[in-house]
């Protein structure tokens, strides 16, 4: 059985593992998991209280054309079943169900691929909504690429529902996308 687990230090030789397999939440950036390692190694406190920051005061993002913005306010939680099996994050405005244009939604979330089609993915989701809806948001939406029919899958099986086709920012390369809502009240 697959469950949540906040980042802690319990779990961090598990995740690096996934990183040094080649891993990465982050899809876009090849360098990101060399990122993330180097991270881990120069300061792992400091790494994994960066994974939970309600606040927006982590270190900036880099976006996958390299530029870098502030942090959002959000957290990343580590699905877990006896050891790393995935990432799912949410992020968020205060005050605002908007994104700025570089961020594609609230929720992001990847499987690393030896536990992929286990359903880790659909089920990561569904127990993240009821954080969300905590964090005040009324809704969240969420980005995928047209052609990722597995990530449309998960967001259908917990209540989302398609929104439009967009044009990602050229930061993001500037493809097509598909936005998805899921209400949360």
């Amino acid at each position: 059985m697959m469950d949540l687990v906040w980042p802690s230090v319990e779990h961090l030789a598990s995740y690096a593992d996934a990183l040094r397999r080649g891993w990465s939440a982050d899809t876009q950036r090849q360098e990101a998991a060399a990122d993330e390692l180097a991270r881990i190694e120069a300061d792992s406190a400091a790494f994994l209280a960066a994974q939970v920051d309600p606040e927006g005061n982590g270190p900036p993002i880099t976006l996958p054309d390299g530029s870098v913005v502030a942090r959002l306010p959000g957290y990343r939680l580590w699905m877990w079943d006896g050891s790393f099996a995935g990432s799912i994050g949410l992020r968020w405005q205060p005050g605002t169900t908007a994104l700025p244009p570089h961020c594609l939604g609230h929720i992001g979330y990847s499987v690393v691929p030896w536990k992929r089609q286990r359903g880790y993915a659909t089920r990561a989701l569904g127990l993240l909504l009821p954080l969300a809806r905590q964090s005040g948001l009324p809704f969240v939406e969420l980005t995928t690429d047209a052609t990722n029919l597995a990530s449309q899958r998960v967001i259908a099986r917990n209540g989302g529902t398609f929104v439009e086709y967009f044009t990602k920012p050229a930061s993001h390369g500037g493809a097509e996308g598909m936005r998805f809502r899921i209400q949360l009240s």
